[in-house]
């Protein structure tokens, strides 16, 4: 037996990158797996190495700022699995840009996926979560409480989300739902740090400052993931989890300039 048999586990933007990282681990871990992302042959190739990992999976193609495609993703969810027990929300947007150079479109667009894509999920979860035990996972990101040069847009999407995550928490806690953020740091291998850190000096300065002198892994959020949504975290809600090697003690500015150029 493992320690998620007969769970599902719906992850949003779960194709790739920390997502993905978080449904192979739960796939690992016996779980039922349904991934959704906006490219249907990411869909497709997750889809098949989550099923290469042993376990059941399935997954959709769907834009989180369309409420309709996502509705639709959870009915093919339940329709599949019968149930839904645990969200993982992680679909993201980001770029690099200074404030006043990013225009309303840019900024909406990093609002729309990351907030309103979010409450999109979570609305469509709400009438299958709506049982005691089941688990909301969101994963923001450090921006949410650290401002970043280059990064106006997404400290106030994290932000948002953030803050989504403790009010629902306290709506959803009298039904028996928890609802959680985590915050990973710099994550070795993933999109957000080679638009971050895009070459050896800049990973080099960023680990320095670093109190674990070290990136994460995908296995460093994973294993949060999986404990947030196991029984042994049965007592905590309305929590915002870094993830980040202490990142967020010492928060030295990268040195964004050298990208902004």
């Amino acid at each position: 037996m493992s320690g998620f048999d007969g769970k599902t586990v719906f992850v949003s933007g779960g194709t790739s990158g920390i997502n993905l990282g978080i449904a192979r681990h739960f796939a690992r871990e016996g779980a039922r797996v349904f991934v959704i992302s906006r490219d249907p042959q990411k869909v497709e190739a997750a889809v098949a190495e989550l099923r290469a990992l042993g376990g059941e999976a399935d997954g959709l193609s769907a834009d989180v700022r369309s409420q309709e495609a996502v509705d639709a993703a959870f009915a093919a969810c339940v329709e599949r699995f019968g149930q839904i027990d645990i969200l993982i929300s992680g679909a993201a947007g980001n770029f690099v840009a200074w404030g006043k150079d990013i225009s309303s479109n840019g900024f909406r667009a990093v609002m729309e996926i990351d907030v309103l894509g979010t409450h999109h999920v979570m609305h469509a979860a709400w009438p299958h979560l709506k049982k005691p035990g089941a688990c909301v996972i969101n994963i923001s990101a450090p921006q949410g409480s650290v401002a970043m040069v280059g990064q106006s847009h997404v400290c106030a999407a994290k932000a948002g989300i953030d803050m989504l995550t403790r009010a629902l928490a306290l709506e959803w806690g009298r039904d028996g739902i928890r609802v959680n953020s985590v915050s990973p740091g710099p994550i070795a291998d993933t999109e957000g740090q080679k638009r971050l850190m895009p070459n050896e000096d800049a990973v080099a300065e960023r680990v320095a400052a670093i109190p674990l002198r070290r990136m994460g892994s995908l296995e460093d959020v994973s294993e949060l993931c999986a404990f947030l949504a196991s029984d042994k975290a049965g007592y905590i809600t309305g929590a915002v989890i870094p993830v980040d090697g202490g990142t967020t003690l010492n928060p030295t500015p990268m040195r964004m300039e050298a990208i902004l150029k």
